[in-house]
């Protein structure tokens, strides 16, 4: 379609759904594309997504801090490999006061319904208010809706209970009987930071987790003042840890055999720092490494092997007044109760609602599974996008990488709506059909469908992740692929 005499050039109001880290990005972005209408929704208090949520002991990164940065702002602070979630908020949010983004955030300003009316979007707020705009960018992240376990007699813990995300800091540890529900990342960073504190610890384990056992150094300050004094040795840091992710773990889980071997003898390696071998065997999980979400630590298992922890393999049957009942009939007693259960991982902008051409309900459009063209755009929702959609490669390279390569492709599509070429952009339904044909089929050789139960799987078992290379990845962020959309007089 020739879309050459549209009209001419206009402004446009956009909106951005969250004030995490792709939000924060689009605010900064898009201003700097000389965006002028730009209000950034959060339906928190405070800036930050995941990283204010997550506020538990021994929380940390896992992904290197040095490439767990904006490319345009890195941090020469860092104080360790991986650092804690507190110093990456503190960053977000000093980037946050760099870019002026104050005015643009909308706080406690949740959003309930997106309907596509008229040409334009129509927000409604959860206040009853509505705004109208000419684009919207979901940039609510992908774990932020925490998930409980459905057990008999939760309500009837006498002592303190939350979610792991949900961390209550009026409740005393120390010296306190704590049990854990749950074995994955959030799980081991919480029991090797609180062994240490607490009297007793208990951990409820379903299913083990293969675990690669990174060490976590910190830098030294004169290895900071070096990065403060040297911009070039921060860009070579930032792209040294780039290349390493790309190179190893990311080829490894797509099915380059040799490097998923190395990471197998690691993980296998550093289960014999397990002494015991009763407990060393509950630890081994018989499944593929990496077909979960890989645990990076190097104290977990020194942790789990002191007298006042106890790993816990029989299933929960009920949990009462004074503790966890397992499927033995022991009652374990505890003052404390976490649930390191995770996150729906498949949810992202739900439960806002979002209504594109003719009313089309995205919850219908996704009845089986949710699915994008090139994870940012579907077909009859016109200009409404979205960072870190479906089969992002979550599990593969930084999000904040990942972040910035699809929000510039957004962009391309937004400037041809702004420079008048067309009214609106919107991916066929043949491509996106085609896409994810080539998606599915693609995923038959990687680690995810190797026969194991993870949080990347969907109610269908899809596993919601990207089956390609890096370099695919960046190839098909550069330049949209006109022919594939519909451009809109």
């Amino acid at each position: 379609m020739d879309t050459s005499s549209v009209g001419a050039a206009r402004d446009l109001r956009v909106a951005v759904i969250g004030a995490g880290m792709s939000g924060l990005l689009c605010g900064i972005k898009l201003r700097e594309a000389g965006y002028r209408d730009i209000a950034i929704f959060e339906k928190a208090e405070r800036l930050g997504g995941t990283w204010r949520d997550n506020t538990y002991p021994g929380l940390s990164c896992d992904v290197p801090s040095h490439h767990y940065a904006y490319s345009f702002e890195l941090n020469p602070d860092w104080t360790h490999l991986f650092s804690p979630g507190g110093e990456i908020l503190s960053y977000f949010e000093r980037v946050a006061g760099k870019y002026g983004l104050a005015d643009l955030i909308r706080y406690r300003a949740e959003i309930t319904r997106a309907r596509h009316s008229g040409g334009h979007w129509e927000l409604t707020l959860k206040d009853g208010t509505t705004e109208v705009f000419d684009v919207v960018i979901s940039a609510t992240g992908v774990l932020h809706h925490p998930l409980y376990p459905e057990i008999a007699g939760q309500e009837t813990f006498a002592g303190a209970s939350f979610h792991s995300a949900r961390w209550d800091h009026s409740v005393p540890l120390d010296g306190k009987r704590v049990g854990i529900i749950g074995t994955g990342s959030t799980a081991v960073q919480i029991v090797s930071a609180l062994v240490p504190r607490v009297a007793e610890l208990n951990l409820f384990q379903r299913t083990p987790q293969w675990i690669l056992p990174l060490p976590n150094p910190p830098y030294t300050e004169a290895e900071r003042e070096a990065f403060r004094n040297s911009p070039q040795q921060m860009r070579e840091t930032y792209e040294f840890w780039a290349r390493r992710f790309q190179n190893t773990f990311a080829r490894a889980v797509i099915g380059d055999r040799e490097q998923m071997e190395r990471i197998e003898e690691m993980c296998r390696a550093n289960l014999e720092n397990i002494r015991d071998p009763v407990l060393r065997q509950k630890l081994t999980p018989d499944y593929q490494v990496a077909c979960k979400r890989l645990i990076m630590s190097d104290t977990f298992y020194a942790a789990i092997q002191q007298p006042n922890a106890h790993l816990i393999t029989a299933g929960i049957s009920a949990i009462e007044p004074g503790g966890v009942r397992t499927a033995d009939g022991q009652l374990h007693e505890l003052d404390v109760l976490v649930y390191a259960t995770g996150f729906d991982g498949h949810a992202f902008m739900r439960p806002m609602e979002v209504l594109g051409e003719g009313g089309r309900s995205l919850t219908k459009a996704w009845e089986e599974g949710a699915q994008a063209y090139r994870s940012v755009a579907v077909p009859g929702f016109p200009n409404f996008f979205m960072l870190i959609g479906p089969n992002s490669p979550i599990g593969n390279f930084s999000l904040i990488l990942i972040a910035e390569m699809q929000l510039a492709y957004i962009q391309k599509l937004m400037e041809r709506v702004r420079a008048g070429e067309c009214t609106s952009v919107t991916p066929t339904e043949e491509a996106t059909v085609r896409f994810n044909t080539a998606l599915k089929d693609a995923m038959k050789k990687t680690v995810w469908v190797s026969g194991c139960r993870s949080w990347y799987l969907d109610r269908h078992g899809n596993p919601a992740m990207w089956p390609w290379s890096f370099e695919r990845f960046e190839r098909e962020m550069r330049q949209p692929d006109y022919a594939d959309f519909r451009l809109s007089a």
